[in-house]
């Protein structure tokens, strides 16, 4: 899940460039992530490590010029990981475009701002 913390805090951890920000637009992630509502999410996160289940992450999307918000539901050992919406009937995720590779992976949304 998300980390609960102060706004001063995200706003330290966005200006160290620890943290990036992105606006949510779509209502794929209802109820979790609201559409308007921002999140930071670390793009060092997987640089070490794979995605794990249940994380919800930032990807590009495999076909198009934009990023997405989804919830890893499946990840293979070979790193690719199959992405899901947490509201499956508003969302374009793995079951329209397959697994998605770890290359694509962004990041792990870390915080959410209200």
């Amino acid at each position: 899940m998300l980390e609960e913390i102060g706004t001063g805090k995200k706003l330290l951890l966005l200006l160290l460039g620890v943290r990036r920000r992105l606006r949510i637009t779509g209502s794929s992630m209802i109820p979790l992530l609201q559409p308007g509502e921002e999140i930071l999410f670390n793009p060092q996160a997987y640089q070490q490590k794979f995605p794990q289940e249940d994380d919800i992450v930032v990807a590009q999307h495999p076909f198009q010029n934009q990023k997405i918000v989804k919830r890893v539901a499946v990840v293979l050992e070979d790193g690719s990981c199959f992405l899901i919406g947490d509201n499956p009937l508003a969302s374009t995720d793995s079951r329209s475009y397959g697994f998605v590779t770890k290359d694509k992976i962004l990041g792990q949304v870390t915080h959410k701002f209200p």
